[in-house]
């Protein structure tokens, strides 16, 4: 099983970009520990990040040909990115949105998303765990498991 996790805007700053919303640990720290769990529950896993919704919306459309599912984390663009959403349709991929912060005890633009609709469920509010969950709720819905 392959799973590909991707990231949105500002992720790449974690760490530093507000702590206390986000924690502080860094992207690539949360990779590392995601990366260490799959190796032993036998997943594989790639990570990426990006600030630009196209080269987002071109990942997701490549996804099904290299992996099984994706894992989101469309940051502000869960929030306006009518792409986003109509590429996660477009592809059928078993789609995860997911937040570090709990995003509906935050302000109240951030209660809605526009891709949510299109995913199979949601994490938020775990911190850098939310990525942990994710991995055990993408290999659920592995055939496999079924």
């Amino acid at each position: 099983m392959r799973v590909l996790y991707l990231n949105g805007p500002n992720l790449n700053l974690l760490g530093t970009r507000e702590p206390g919303v986000y924690g502080r640990l860094t992207l690539g720290e949360i990779e590392a520990q995601v990366q260490a769990l799959a190796r032993t529950l036998g997943v594989e896993t790639e990570f990426r990040q990006s600030n630009h919704e196209g080269e987002l919306v071109t990942w997701i459309q490549h996804s099904p040909a290299t992996h099984d599912v994706i894992v989101l984390n469309a940051a502000a663009y869960t929030h306006t990115s009518i792409a986003l959403r109509d590429a996660i349709a477009a592809t059928g991929q078993p789609t995860l949105e997911i937040h570090l912060s709990n995003v509906h005890a935050r302000e109240e633009f951030r209660h809605r998303s526009l891709i949510a609709p299109v995913c199979r469920g949601i994490i938020a509010g775990f911190g850098g765990h939310s990525y942990i969950l994710a991995l055990h709720a993408a290999i659920s819905l592995s055939p496999l498991q079924k």
